[in-house]
């Protein structure tokens, strides 16, 4: 019955204006009718008929027309009405698609996803099978927006889309979370073999090229996986853990996927720590630098030194620079990490003999920092550091990753006199064309080739061939890596300039290097 009475009540509500229209059109119709028994509207010069009190012709045809004229305008409010609803319908069916899909893909957005995932976790799978969740995140996409555009980016992800959804089963649900980042949700999974088979077929729907109107694009994907129950039963940390495992992935560089493991999490846990200390340590000034001679392989005498970063932590114990190092760009730290670190490098060269340089190793993040250089030219001016005596070490791979950026960024240093190297030559990507129009000083082989020269000839004709394209295209030519003295010697056959390695030293403190360049006149030179 109350059901009933609120149906009634409810259809009442939908059809108000309705109900109050045509109720004004009869009473104005009702008052016609009144208004023509009692007053006679057309009145005229003839006697009344015994039916005087009677309702005249006229005076109903005026009644009839009034009634007309009600009804049409009742009926032009009802369809205005009609239309103003299905307008505002259209309108609200528009706005949940927009709330819940993501406009460019067309697949559903991280707000659908996520009521989607919690609806999923209020529902337990079955016995014996388990709820999946896999997070994804896009190789090589940021390099097609950077290079061709953020037309050709969003072509991409619309073709990923595509083939996402041809890779799930029916009734998984594929999203956009955000930029490059898509994640799944498998409902329902038999096993975890199962997971490892959507993953599989999405990453080989990853090996053909993605076309765009302007070329073909190689993209790859890192597919983090958790399942419920075995790694959570909240949404949050599912898709904290998928996450977790996601980063392990995209570790490996290429398509690759993982599932989350205990270990992993406690890896997270202790990174984040580090980066707390990581914080703390540059906020304390406590991060140094260590200092490797870089020594003239004909005369003997130190040419510069390089300073190499070093972090001894009270108790964790030394931690490697490719750990820490890493942590700060990922953290955000890297540009005020740096800072300190050439500070403290451009005083300790201070007091090193004019004519010997200070090496310092550039991170490739801060290749696109346009303030970076401005910063520099600040620290040589706060420590009266000559620009001509500072060297800035790139490598070949961050280069190449954004060449325009690297020749606005050091093309700035470079004009105020700052010396620019290439490091690990050999190893990455440059082209002739790059070293041709790239303005450098000096390039440095990799230690890799120096290392098997003397016992493997294709490793001694390249560091020929390496030394013989430095010297002609006009760069002086340093070997990373010597460590004995048969390496020295072929070295010096080949036109080779410096040399680098434990051979001449290993890397010390900054008063151990000032006494060096103090001794060194003392035997002709190191040997």
């Amino acid at each position: 019955m109350n059901r009933r009475v609120e149906e009634i009540g409810a259809f009442v509500v939908r059809h108000k204006f309705r109900f109050i229209d045509f109720a004004l059109v009869i009473s104005g119709f009702v008052l016609v009718l009144y208004a023509g028994l009692t007053l006679d509207i057309f009145a005229n010069s003839s006697n009344h008929t015994p039916a005087a009190e009677a309702l005249e012709f006229d005076e109903l045809v005026a009644a009839l027309v009034a009634l007309f004229l009600g009804l049409v305008w009742a009926v032009r409010r009802l369809l205005r009405e009609r239309r103003r609803i299905t307008e505002r319908a259209t309108v609200e069916r528009e706005m949940r698609i927009l709330a819940f899909h993501d406009p460019l893909t067309d697949l559903p957005n991280r707000r659908q996803f996520d009521d989607a995932l919690k609806a999923a976790t209020a529902s337990p799978p079955r016995a014996g099978a388990s709820h999946g969740v896999l997070m994804l995140d896009l190789n090589g996409f940021k390099r097609i927006n950077d290079v061709f555009g953020h037309a050709a980016g969003d072509e991409v992800l619309i073709h990923v889309a595509a083939r996402l959804s041809r890779a799930i089963r029916e009734g998984d649900i594929v999203a956009r979370l955000g930029g490059d980042e898509f994640a799944i949700l498998a409902t329902h999974l038999p096993s975890a073999e199962t997971a490892t088979g959507l993953a599989l077929r999405i990453i080989d729907e990853f090996k053909n090229k993605f076309s765009t109107g302007i070329g073909e694009h190689v993209v790859g994907t890192g597919i983090g996986i958790a399942l419920m129950p075995q790694d959570g039963s909240s949404s949050a940390e599912l898709l904290r853990k998928a996450d977790v495992a996601l980063y392990r992935a995209k570790g490996q560089g290429t398509s690759a996927m993982r599932f989350f493991e205990p270990e992993m999490d406690a890896k997270v846990r202790e990174r984040d720590t580090l980066e707390q200390e990581l914080r703390k340590a540059i906020e304390d000034n406590t991060i140094k630098s260590l200092y490797q001679p870089l020594i003239d392989l004909k005369s003997g005498s130190i040419r510069a030194f390089e300073a190499l970063t070093r972090w001894s932590h009270s108790e964790l114990g030394e931690i490697s620079p490719e750990r820490f190092l890493s942590i700060a760009e990922d953290g955000g730290l890297i540009g005020r990490l740096t800072d300190n670190l050439l500070s403290q490098a451009c005083r300790d060269a201070g007091r090193w003999p004019q004519e010997v340089e200070l090496a310092f190793n550039l991170s490739p993040l801060l290749l696109r920092d346009d303030g970076f250089p401005d910063r520099v030219l600040a620290i040589l001016e706060a420590t009266a550091f000559s620009p001509k005596r500072l060297e800035i070490e790139i490598t070949e791979s961050a280069l190449v990753r954004d060449l325009d950026s690297a020749q606005r960024i050091l093309g700035r240093l470079r004009e105020a006199g700052v010396r620019i190297a290439l490091d690990d030559f050999g190893t990455g990507y440059s082209s002739l064309y790059h070293l041709r129009n790239f303005k450098l000083d000096r390039i440095k082989i990799d230690r890799s080739f120096i290392s098997a020269m003397a016992r493997d000839k294709e490793s001694d004709a390249i560091v020929r061939a390496l030394v013989g394209l430095g010297a002609g295209l006009g760069f002086e030519v340093i070997a990373e890596g010597v460590e004995n003295d048969e390496q020295r010697r072929l070295l010096i056959e080949h036109g080779c300039d410096q040399g680098q390695g434990f051979y001449y030293g290993q890397a010390i403190p900054a008063a151990d290097a000032l006494a060096l360049t103090r001794n060194r006149g003392t035997n002709g030179g190191l040997e």
